[in-house]
């Protein structure tokens, strides 16, 4: 997927019109939790930092946190996964995203990982 970035603590971005970004976590995230049972998200407003906790998501598994990719406000949350956790795991690029995050600097999207660079960082399979 060309259009979005990642950190390499399994985030992805992709950058909306409005310069928000849609961030959530990678299918190579959501595989090694297995089912979802849980996410706790942060609320609209709140102000994250880049590389900082802003989420949870749950799993059979464990409990894992979700750092934020860049600093910003948080104007949007993924609703639809109180109810529905598994959205993650089913569609974690589209309907299982997270948040969306006005971000401080509008470049910091383009100071992320391609997804070449990202994919470099997961052990091989």
């Amino acid at each position: 997927m060309s259009e979005l970035r990642y950190t390499k603590a399994h985030c992805w971005c992709r950058q909306e019109e409005t310069g928000e970004l849609t961030v959530g976590i990678t299918d190579y995230a959501q595989e090694q939790m297995s089912e979802l049972t849980f996410v706790e998200l942060p609320t609209v407003g709140d102000r994250v930092e880049a590389d900082e906790e802003m989420a949870v998501v749950e799993s059979v598994k464990a409990a894992n946190d979700v750092y934020a990719p860049v600093s910003g406000e948080v104007t949007a949350i993924n609703e639809a996964l109180a109810e529905t956790p598994e959205l993650v795991n089913q569609s974690p690029y589209n309907q299982g995203w997270l948040c969306r995050i006005r971000p401080d600097d509008p470049s910091a999207f383009r100071s992320l990982l391609d997804a070449d660079a990202y994919e470099a960082t997961l052990p091989d399979m």
